[in-house]
């Protein structure tokens, strides 16, 4: 791994137009004026909000000749409700662009805002069923920049947003192709302060994305080489982030896996996704985190399926005897190096709604991925086998 952070630069068009590199952050009025946006709105969350980083691109643009709105009211798991709210301020505003700048939830509220904004159906008519997305006006929908500042969801580089209809307190990917953001500024010096904690539970979201599509079944090398390489990079950026938050190099690793991880899962997801979607929505747990705490209980139950890739993919992280079990080992132990909880009970989740989370989890898309057909029974014992801490013996 190269230990020069300036060296790890470069501008991409995978699976959008990338501009990767300690710094880039400075040309985001740049990329406004390219993309004709005059008067766009940075939608951010409320901590983000009053930092200086978003101050300084706001004060950037402004001096640069692009006045940009400001809209932070978005939660941790964002709501229907967020996105109605950002949709009347870009409308006060009279703003034609979006710069979705944050962390997934930022990001994943300012693409469904960026997608409402013409539409005349409410967004849970445009959830990732069958081909929903095409009753979608993409004439109605903004331009997006997307300005990542952790390292996990990858949101910058996809197409949907998860969002929670709180009416029923259930997550819904929102999908359309056009939710892809025209341009990625993945600038790492935004990461740099991001505590530990936060940069650990991101960090898994980005593994989480790479692991499970490389499980996922079907033909898709494109999608298992990223996944892949994605892993390698996380297996020494991970927690070189986690113990040194200014490491640029570990963060510009783990920001291009996070995006790599994103990228990949057009393949697909599986169980910890159908599982963390339905936590977050009923106990509002962070989503990284709960991914890394369902992890192994997934891989677990799935290991008949995944055994062979998982050898595969033990030999290529250079892993001592590889094998599945190698593999189990590794994810454990960096989950303690970095400071993982080892149950769900961890975190907050409990056992009472225990038949609800196995009936919302079969019914999450991502459950479609997951390499052995899950149902409600299936997916039941593996959130209870994450509540008890019960890994086979």
């Amino acid at each position: 791994m190269t230990t020069d952070a300036a060296a790890l630069r470069g501008n991409w068009n995978y699976p959008t137009s990338v501009k990767f590199g300690c710094g880039r952050i400075k040309e985001l009025a740049d990329h406004c004026k390219a993309l004709g946006m005059r008067r766009p709105l940075l939608i951010t969350d409320p901590g983000l909000a009053s930092l200086p980083m978003i101050k300084d691109a706001i004060a950037r643009n402004e001096a640069a000749g692009v006045p940009t709105g400001l809209f932070s009211n978005v939660q941790g798991n964002p709501t229907g409700k967020n996105v109605e709210d950002g949709i009347a301020a870009y409308k006060a505003g009279d703003h034609d662009g979006v710069i979705a700048f944050g962390g997934g939830s930022a990001l994943d509220a300012a693409k469904a805002v960026a997608l409402m904004i013409g539409q005349k159906r409410p967004i849970w008519d445009f959830e990732d069923i069958g081909d929903w997305w095409t009753r979608v006006d993409p004439n109605g929908i903004a331009t997006i920049i997307a300005v990542p500042t952790t390292s996990g969801t990858g949101s910058e580089v996809g197409r949907a947003s998860v969002i929670t209809d709180e009416s029923i307190h259930v997550k819904k990917i929102i999908f359309h192709p056009k939710m892809l953001p025209s341009i990625v500024i993945d600038d790492p010096e935004l990461t740099v302060g991001l505590p530990p904690h936060i940069t650990a539970a991101t960090g898994m979201d980005a593994l989480s994305h790479c692991l499970e599509a490389y499980c996922a079944p079907g033909y898709h090398p494109l999608a298992d080489g990223i996944a892949l390489e994605g892993m390698r990079l996380i297996k020494d950026a991970l927690p070189a982030a986690v113990k040194d938050g200014k490491s640029l190099v570990a963060r510009s690793n783990m920001m291009a896996a996070a995006s790599m991880g994103a990228t990949a899962f057009q393949k697909g997801l599986g169980g910890m996704h159908a599982i963390s979607h339905p936590l977050g929505a009923l106990y509002n747990t962070h989503h990284g985190l709960t991914n890394a705490v369902v992890m192994p209980y997934v891989l677990e139950f799935n290991r008949t399926a995944i055994d062979e890739k998982l050898t595969r993919l033990a030999a290529y992280l250079r892993l001592p005897n590889p094998s599945y079990k190698a593999v189990l080992d590794w994810i454990l132990a960096l989950r303690k190096e970095i400071g993982i909880p080892h149950t769900l009970k961890e975190i907050g989740v409990d056992d009472k709604q225990v038949d609800k989370v196995a009936e919302m989890a079969a019914a999450d898309p991502s459950a479609g991925g997951n390499p052995i057909q899950v149902g409600a029974k299936e997916l039941r014992v593996m959130f209870v086998n994450g509540l008890e801490g019960k890994l086979a013996a």
